[in-house]
């Protein structure tokens, strides 16, 4: 995989029978440490003026997700795990539940992809079931379908 890479994550919440999917896709920087793969990324988010810095680690069955800037926390999403993580936002802060229950992750030469299953709880009160993707890939060789 080189240093400069397209990422594209994608995600949807299930709450009782409501769906809310989300789709992003940016560029980044990645690299390859002590068995672990690490993405570097920004994003902007609707409504903050200041970006988010993202640093992704991500190893079999774990990803580890952590944001600073406009928002802040650190999540972990281990198989079959539970998590919890303050989440800074300038509205405020919360306690975020997280209960992984699949985590997946192919990789290939210029390619990653981490599936991630789990329930999300907020201030100890479930909220929804998540899905999660990260798609990575060189970005020579990045297929996007949009």
């Amino acid at each position: 995989m080189t240093k400069d890479v397209l990422i594209r994550i994608s995600g949807m919440q299930t709450m009782d029978d409501d769906h809310d999917d989300i789709e992003i896709i940016t560029t980044g920087d990645y690299f390859f440490k002590n068995g672990k793969h690490y993405v570097i990324y920004e994003e902007i988010m609707e409504g903050l003026e200041e970006t988010v810095r993202n640093r992704v680690k991500i190893a079999p069955g774990m990803l580890d997700i952590q944001k600073q800037g406009a928002v802040g926390t650190h999540m972990v999403f281990e198989q079959d795990k539970k998590c919890q993580a303050r989440y800074a936002t300038p509205m405020g802060e919360m306690i975020v539940e997280i209960a992984t229950n699949q985590v997946s992750l192919e990789e290939q030469e210029d390619h990653l992809k981490v599936s991630v299953n789990y329930s999300l709880g907020i201030n100890f009160q479930h909220v929804s079931d998540c899905h999660l993707i990260m798609d990575i890939s060189s970005r020579q060789k990045a297929r996007l379908h949009l």
